[in-house]
């Protein structure tokens, strides 16, 4: 059987371990603070906008560099009535978006591992059977950075960051009914993208 992994960021649980909150009130007053808050994060930003965008590391560090200096710069703005890391999200989310709208970069098509791509496929599809081999998985992973943004980024919020429908809404603005009818769209775009390569 396929393995489906895991990749969301743990949850701190640790009391020792300061809240987001508590480091936001900090990095208000405390550049030193703030730079707790990229070493929370960094990692998990590194890897979904290397999923995002397929592109190597030196480019995403120049979009997650310009992404921290904006957060840093709104720190005033951030709203409370949202998640802190869905706010980390969100401005990453359009600074990527920004630059891959104005760029004509080709993917590397090596940023979604093969045990990933299980996680796209709709759940009436068999994945032991139709996707096991690894030439199979090359063809999901393409498919899948071959997609048009739009439909993308949603899936891999969703299937690889595993984001509620909530936090999705939040972090690309788009009502929740939309956010589902692009994840329906994208996978059956998906599909038939595979279908039409076999």
């Amino acid at each position: 059987m396929v393995a489906i992994l895991s990749h969301n960021p743990p949850e701190v649980d640790d009391s020792d371990t300061p809240s987001d909150q508590a480091l936001l009130l900090r990095a208000r007053q405390d550049p030193e603070a703030f730079g707790l808050l990229m070493e929370r994060y960094e990692q998990p930003l590194r890897r979904y906008l290397m999923r995002l965008t397929g592109w190597g590391s030196e480019e995403v560090s120049d979009i997650l560099q310009e992404a921290f200096i904006k957060v840093y710069r709104h720190l005033n703005d951030y709203d409370d009535n949202l998640k802190f890391s869905t706010w980390m999200y969100r401005i990453t989310h359009n600074q990527a978006i920004d630059i891959i709208r104005s760029s004509q970069t080709k993917p590397f098509l090596t940023q979604v591992s093969l045990e990933e791509v299980a996680n796209f496929i709709p759940t009436n599809k068999d994945p032991e059977s139709d996707f096991m081999q690894k030439d199979d998985f090359e063809k999901v992973r393409r498919a899948i950075l071959d997609l048009p943004v739009l439909y993308r980024e949603i899936l891999i919020l969703r299937f690889l960051e595993e984001k509620s429908y909530e936090e999705i809404v939040d972090i690309v603005k788009k009502p929740k009914g939309t956010i589902a009818t692009l994840i329906r769209r994208g996978r059956a775009m998906l599909l038939e993208k595979l279908n039409s390569n076999t």
